[in-house]
């Protein structure tokens, strides 16, 4: 999930993100002002309802979201752990007043401004095609971070099921793509590798200062990126005290880099431009 994911999201026609920060202090007390570029006046807050909250991006949506002063969640949806309170699931977010878990058919999509998508890779591109049109949407997923609808094919495994709704997605690199993401109506979330790799090294090209040859992406994630789903690989004693080499050349962050890098150079294709992309897990943190 990126980092920029909650600085701003496509909402009737403006960008919601922080605009300015001030600090007022006294002998006791510390008091955060937040302004947004929304207009305050036509609504207290929006209105949100979040995918398959049951999922560590989920997790970490609903711990970003529990002190934002003008979000509001108005529904969860999982699976499995539907018709559970969300603090069962996660214990840390107990007393936050978090609407209990529902089925997906159950969501009441009248009564939010936005939906933020959790889902897995694959099972995404159905459900949003047939969410409402009024809805701003955020696809934390990596169903629509790929213009080229046969390169999600030949990474992904399958065809992509929403091409026409592929064509209105822009892409949620807040820091570099920000005028297109405040008239969205779906953001592509970035991928973690594409976010770490493409802000260092997009000034970089876009200023000329590094050639576009030999450039060597060494990065590392935590195990928790492997997702919340029991295997045999993830477990404590397999993954303490040690570090992997995984997804060597195949990784499917590879063309999302590419598509972010070609941009920034102005090539045409990405097939131009192949930067050496390694990932490890540091086996001893979340």
């Amino acid at each position: 999930m990126s980092a920029a994911m909650l600085g701003s999201v496509a909402l009737d026609g403006h960008c919601l993100r922080k605009g300015w920060i001030s600090n007022t202090r006294n002998q006791r007390f510390s008091t955060l002002n937040v302004r947004s570029s929304i207009d305050s006046s036509s609504r207290d807050s929006v209105r949100l309802g979040i995918l398959g909250a049951s999922g560590y991006t989920g997790c970490e949506l609903l711990r970003l979201l529990k002190n934002h002063p003008q979000f509001q969640v108005s529904f969860l949806t999982a699976d499995r752990k539907a018709g559970l309170p969300v603090e069962s699931v996660f214990g840390h977010l107990v007393g936050q007043n978090f609407p209990n878990l529902i089925a997906i058919d159950d969501a009441d999509f009248s009564k939010v401004d936005a939906v933020l998508c959790c889902l897995p890779h694959g099972t995404t591109q159905e459900i949003i095609k047939g969410l409402p049109e009024h809805l701003k949407i955020v696809d934390l997923s990596a169903d629509f971070r790929l213009r080229n609808v046969n390169e999600y094919e030949q990474w992904y495994g399958q065809p992509h099921r929403a091409p026409e709704l592929q064509k209105e997605a822009v892409y949620g690199l807040t820091e570099v793509i920000r005028r297109d993401i405040r008239h969205a109506r779906l953001v592509a979330n970035p991928g973690c590798y594409p976010t770490c790799t493409q802000l260092p090294l997009i000034p970089l090209i876009k200023a000329g200062l590094i050639k576009l040859i030999n450039i060597i992406i060494d990065a590392k994630s935590a195990v928790s990126g492997a997702g919340r789903g029991a295997k045999e690989a993830n477990l404590y004693c397999e993954v303490a005290e040690s570090i992997k080499a995984y997804g060597v050349t195949n990784h499917r962050h590879v063309p999302e880099i590419e598509q972010g890098l070609s941009d920034a150079s102005g090539f045409e294709s990405n097939n131009q431009l192949h930067p050496s992309f390694d990932t490890h897990e540091p086996r001893n943190a979340n």
